[in-house]
């Protein structure tokens, strides 16, 4: 017995013999070119819906445009990079683009892959998130295709950058802290060696946000940093190694919220109660944050507004390649809830 034949890929010829117009026509709507009238678009419009044609990628990317946009996730398990997806693809319904992630694994090598990849599929744009790929190799992407920065300050000629203000993001932490009665306020950072990303990346400047704030309150002598990573493991180790201190701190600011995951459950393990022994607060106003079994005060840097502002700059890079670079820096704000309480003096 034959296999059943694959069905006939519909074509362009069909569309047009469905809508009785020419292919010219077709391709014209497609393309949303000069010369079709209303009417005709809409025949066609409405012989696509029926016959279910889609155009061929690769067909599409031969006449100057693939309609996709690619974007680059360093850790997809960080529950934050969904609310800035969520701002790109919203911003991007009503347009022809479609998105296509990648992952970028908090490695050099690994941006580069991914990168390269959907270079070479012809994808009209970028958006990297967080890219810890040297300032080189990030402009050398944008002289390619349009790019957008997404996390990582700093200036070029040929990117645009979307952040969030990490120095009065983690002011806004110690500040809240200290109003508390916290004297000893632990912070436990990403560590970073590379003097570019010292300058650029955001968790390197939410430590030095920490210890300005810590040194504008006079706490300067109280400053506590752990250095391990921005992912859960690294919030349980930066607790552990807290808990090994002869002087256990009344609140730690953990960088990031996924950190704070971590260190809870660190906090958990040794039978400390929080806010009861130690007060815990991070960043990124998740939506672990928000779930109210947990309660974690954080800092909102309005994810989706930041994927929003993404898109929209690169959907206008992509029409004017040429166009001067901008640089959008968002105003985060504190958010308190139950993990953050007045110090225990007893």
């Amino acid at each position: 017995m034959e296999p059943p034949a694959r069905p006939r890929r519909v074509t362009i010829i069909d569309v047009a013999r469905h809508a009785q117009v020419s292919t010219t026509t077709v391709s014209k709507v497609l393309r949303n070119a000069y010369g079709a009238s209303p009417e005709m678009r809409a025949k066609v419009r409405r012989a696509i819906d029926e016959l279910g044609y889609r155009p061929l990628a690769a067909a599409r990317g031969l006449r100057g445009q693939t309609y996709t946009i690619g974007v680059m996730l360093p850790d997809i398990r960080n529950p934050f990079f969904p609310e800035i997806l969520d701002g790109i693809t919203d911003r991007l319904a009503d347009t022809d683009y479609q998105v296509f992630l990648g992952p970028g694994c908090n490695g050099e090598k690994e941006e580069a892959r991914v990168t390269e990849a959907m270079i070479d599929r012809g994808m009209d744009g970028l958006v990297l998130i967080a890219p810890i790929s040297p300032r080189d190799h990030l402009e050398h992407i944008a002289s390619v295709v349009p790019t957008v920065v997404v996390g990582r300050h700093g200036h070029s000629p040929v990117y645009d950058t979307v952040t969030d203000d990490d120095v009065t993001g983690a002011a806004l932490i110690v500040g809240h802290l200290a109003d508390l009665g916290h004297r000893r306020i632990a912070h436990i950072e990403h560590h970073e060696s590379d003097p570019t990303r010292i300058a650029e990346m955001p968790n390197a400047l939410r430590a030095d946000g920490y210890r300005r704030a810590m040194r504008s309150l006079g706490l300067a002598e109280e400053i506590d940093v752990v250095s391990t990573s921005y992912t859960q493991q690294g919030g349980y180790e930066g607790a552990k190694e807290l808990l090994a201190r002869p002087r256990l701190p009344t609140a730690v600011f953990a960088g990031a919220d996924i950190v704070a995951m971590g260190v809870l459950e660190a906090f958990a393990e040794a039978g400390l109660s929080v806010p009861g022994d130690i007060s815990v607060a991070g960043y990124d106003n998740t939506t672990f944050a928000a779930f109210g079994p947990i309660s974690l005060t954080s800092v909102d840097q309005a994810g989706h507004e930041i994927g929003g502002n993404a898109a929209r700059l690169l959907l206008e890079r992509i029409a004017d390649r040429q166009k001067a670079p901008v640089q959008v820096k968002l105003s985060p704000t504190l958010v308190p809830r139950r993990t953050t309480a007045m110090i225990n003096s007893s």
